[in-house]
């Protein structure tokens, strides 16, 4: 993995994938930028600015810290909202874009540029999207923050210019290290799931800079005894000397506020509520049949009932809730998760009359397809029904860059100006031809 890191250059990376980086960083930050001072990122600001000290690194929302508190609190701006991209595996996903708050940091401190910022981003997203399809480990009761550990310290050591037993000793510190369960997104979903990356952004931009130091740590993380594959009881069958740096062309973009499994069934009931018109008055109950990964997280499987639904991490993690405020507000967007929207008594009672199912036919297309069948049965005994393949930022239906610049100013516009989100686009755009630190002056003027 180290000497990935070594080889990777940003010639190296094809025009198309530096088209996607570039998408994703805007998707990031736009999410960022969506919940400045909102809910429990207050006191992840405040625990930034009391043990951040005036360091060199730019918070978002303006303000300095220490390499690893910007990180950590950049992480927590670009996680919570849980609208930022994904990676499909055969049986679990990541968020890829959780690198970005600690390459973005990293290469800040390095005084490094634009080009330096989307190699490293580019190496931590191959090494994290690799990782979760050839190590699913959720099944075994760790979170996928795990895994992120390790793309975590090869993007960080790439963007700080480390050297290979630097960095093969980085990704051995934080892999042995970072170790979550898969608890933290079970019932009942507390505002941990929004912040557990950003701990593990602090603890690995921490430990990359002792291996930056000197410090070593346990190189047989992966084969050695008690090492990674052997709590996971398989090998980690990745060859990464002969890694490309490409997969970021195979990562995915959110059209909804919710976990990424929910997407097809809202584009299924929202196509079908404009093809064929229907009030929710009107509604007697709602059937979901989907693959089963998304009924296991989201629809009532393994991680629990999805009915009892409160807070905004409940509320996006539920496929009844989300299936409900989409037939009632026709979107599912930033403002269907204000604590006053989920707790009305519309939605509540709507939610109730949604089920949820696993189809066998459709578990077998996922994740090259990821369909979805909404059937909505009708009071006055209509029965209306729908299916879709996938949602627009899938792979078979990418964004466009326009597509992103306008995700990107529908959600941050509440915390920001026009000037200062054109600001964050343009550098974004250009990123290949100015400094991190251009990207960071641009984010560091938007008020928090």
């Amino acid at each position: 993995m180290a000497a990935l890191v070594q080889r990777a250059s940003f010639d190296e990376i094809s025009e198309a994938a530096k088209h996607h980086l570039k998408m994703h960083i805007l998707d990031t930050l736009g999410c960022a930028l969506a919940v400045l001072g909102e809910g429990p990122l207050r006191a992840t600001r405040a625990q930034a600015d009391e043990f951040g000290g005036d360091g060199p690194c730019t918070l978002i929302g303006g303000g300095k810290a220490s390499p690893p508190c910007a990180a950590f609190y950049n992480t927590t701006l670009t996680r919570y909202l849980d609208f930022m991209d994904n990676y499909l595996g055969e049986s679990e996903t990541c968020h890829p874009c959780d690198n970005l708050a600690s390459v973005l940091a990293a290469t800040e401190y390095a005084g490094g540029s634009g080009k330096d910022l989307m190699t490293a981003l580019a190496v931590a997203y191959q090494v994290q999207c690799r990782m979760t399809g050839a190590a699913p480990i959720m099944q075994r009761g760790f979170d996928h923050t795990t895994q992120l550990s390790f793309s975590l310290a090869a993007g960080v050591a790439k963007a700080l210019g480390m050297d290979a037993e630097q960095t093969a000793n980085a990704i051995a510190l934080c892999g042995a290290e970072h170790n979550a369960l898969a608890v933290i997104r079970a019932v009942p979903i507390s505002q941990w799931k929004g912040l557990a990356s950003s701990q593990t952004a602090l603890g690995c931009v921490h430990a990359t800079f002792l291996a930056r130091r000197g410090v070593t740590g346990p190189l047989g993380v992966f084969e050695g005894p008690k090492g990674f594959q052997n709590a996971i009881g398989e090998p980690v069958d990745v060859e990464w000397t002969k890694e490309d740096l490409e997969i970021v062309t195979q990562t995915l973009l959110k059209s909804y506020n919710s976990e990424v499994h929910t997407q097809p069934a809202i584009q299924c009931l929202l196509e079908l509520r404009e093809a064929q018109p229907f009030t929710a008055g009107e509604v007697a109950r709602i059937e979901l049949e989907t693959f089963e990964v998304a009924y296991n997280i989201t629809g009532g499987g393994e991680y629990g009932p999805k009915y009892d639904v409160e807070t905004k991490e409940q509320a996006d993690h539920s496929l009844p809730y989300v299936l409900a405020v989409a037939a009632l507000d026709g979107d599912v967007q930033p403002e269907q998760f204000a604590p006053e929207r989920i707790r009305r008594g519309d939605v509540q009672a709507l939610l109730r009359r949604v089920s949820v199912r696993p189809d066998k036919e459709m578990t077998k297309r996922y994740p090259e397809k990821m369909p979805a069948r909404v059937t909505v049965h009708l009071t006055d005994g209509r029965v209306l029904a729908h299916e879709v393949r996938d949602y627009p930022g899938f792979n078979s239906r990418p964004f466009s860059w326009e597509q992103c610049v306008a995700k990107f100013e529908r959600i941050a516009s509440p915390h920001t100006s026009e000037r200062q989100r054109r600001q964050v686009i343009a550098a974004v755009a250009d990123l290949e031809n100015i400094a991190a630190a251009d990207l960071t002056a641009a984010l560091g003027q938007t008020r928090h």
